[in-house]
């Protein structure tokens, strides 16, 4: 019973990587998609200043994709950042109404 109580404190460490999705505007940003490796999360609405919280667990080495449409109804695209299974760490993702702007802190295991 100790050994399992001790491989439980010691063992398994899931990877993630902690994100922060930012709208740095001044106006509202909405249909956010951060697409990485093995999944995909949303967020409808971004208000101005706001930022959302996720952790993500990428499955697999590919593109970061970042969609988003801007206050004026136009619709961005970035892949700015390729992330790797077993990456953790934190993401910034500053998005403005033209551009989307990472700040990465991440470390490949």
């Amino acid at each position: 019973m100790l050994l399992l109580s001790l491989a439980a404190l010691t063992g398994c460490k899931s990877r993630v990587i902690k994100v922060s999705v930012v709208n740095a505007s001044a106006q509202p940003v909405t249909n956010i998609a951060i697409d990485y490796p093995g999944a995909t999360f949303g967020i409808s609405t971004l208000a101005p200043g706001k930022s959302f919280l996720y952790s993500i667990k990428p499955l697999d080495s590919g593109p970061l994709k970042i969609e988003f449409t801007d206050a004026a109804g136009k619709r961005h695209l970035a892949s700015p950042n390729t992330l790797h299974k077993n990456d953790e760490g934190s993401l910034v993702i500053k998005l403005t109404q033209d551009a989307v702007i990472t700040e990465p802190n991440i470390a490949s295991r």
